[in-house]
């Protein structure tokens, strides 16, 4: 785990902490009030005194699993970008946004993603962006407020939460890593492009309910409902859980023209796609290495993170 720091500022930090605590990687949120020109501030001296805080967020979080530049584009979502000293029906100095850091290292990060967010916009962006100068926690009562009252004011609509609660971001490790943590197998299937033995590998004639995920990154890629047994040795599929989480590329190896699969994050090596599945369920058999991939049975998918897809589970594991 690599902990890391930043100090958001998007607007009343009561919303901003909700919003941001719910992000898988971030590890401890706290409110407080940024870069002012006082000390120990009260609530009341930032509301009504010219003290220069922003009501601001403080967010630690795992850089294994959260990079800023995602953490970053899930903040602007939050935010009004082009709005000055408001967001929501809030109005003061203390309400602007901001990105502050100790690390010098991130600000080359903050800048690529605030010029990319610029792009997209047809107004300047009004997101300040500064080294922390200095971080005062409020008062007890600020802290974790909407969970204390689910019912209190916020300026972010409802359903961004769940979408920041849902946001993954699936990142390849380095070739170190995934040589510490793969099989030998599963190495040279993934990014070797190497293909398994037939009939004697894990998931062949597996179809207990639950989710398959690329084995390198964690992504979701098929779901045991529109998996079939296709006699061909290895674990078959009618279609991916998502179309975007695979990519298929032209493949002449081996003098034969196949589609080759593999996945969108960590661009790994699948197997291939072919046009002799069941009719019924749209024609494709993808054929998968077992050793691309890891199961998580139905009873634990919410447990690791993937509680979204249980409605799109049948009762039935899936077609033999």
């Amino acid at each position: 785990m690599k902990e890391k720091e930043i100090w958001l500022a998007g607007g009343c930090f009561w919303g901003t902490e909700e919003y941001l605590s719910g992000i898988q990687g971030v590890l401890e949120t706290n409110v407080g009030y940024a870069n002012g020109c006082t000390e120990n501030p009260t609530y009341e001296q930032v509301c009504f005194g010219k003290t220069g805080f922003a009501e601001a967020v403080y967010v630690k979080y795992d850089q294994d699993v959260l990079s800023l530049n995602f953490l970053l584009s899930l903040f602007f979502r939050s935010i009004d970008p082009t709005a000055k000293n408001r967001q929501g029906n809030d109005v003061g100095e203390q309400y602007r946004t901001g990105i502050y850091y100790k690390d010098a290292g991130d600000l080359p990060v903050i800048r690529q993603a605030i010029d990319k967010l610029a792009e997209s916009l047809s107004k300047p962006v009004a997101i300040e962006v500064l080294p922390l100068e200095n971080y005062y926690p409020a008062e007890d009562y600020h802290q974790d407020y909407l969970k204390k009252n689910p019912a209190g004011y916020c300026h972010i609509p409802a359903k961004l939460f769940a979408e920041a609660k849902k946001a993954r971001q699936w990142t390849k490790p380095d070739d170190a890593k995934l040589k510490a943590m793969l099989t030998p197998m599963q190495y040279k299937v993934t990014q070797q492009n190497a293909t398994e033995p037939p009939f004697s590998n894990e998931y062949d004639h597996h179809f207990e309910p639950g989710i398959y995920v690329d084995v390198t990154t964690g992504q979701p890629l098929f779901l045991s409902k529109d998996k079939f047994n296709s006699g061909c040795g290895w674990p078959a599929f009618s279609k991916p859980a998502d179309q975007k989480a695979v990519a298929e590329y032209r493949d002449t190896s081996h003098g034969m023209i196949r589609s080759e699969v593999r996945s969108a994050a960590g661009d790994a090596h699948l197997g291939h796609v072919f046009n002799d599945g069941p009719s019924a369920a749209g024609g494709l058999r993808y054929c998968i290495n077992s050793a691309a991939l890891r199961f998580v049975p139905r009873d634990k998918m919410a447990q690791e993170g993937y509680g979204e897809w249980l409605p799109l589970l049948q009762e039935a594991g899936g077609g033999q």
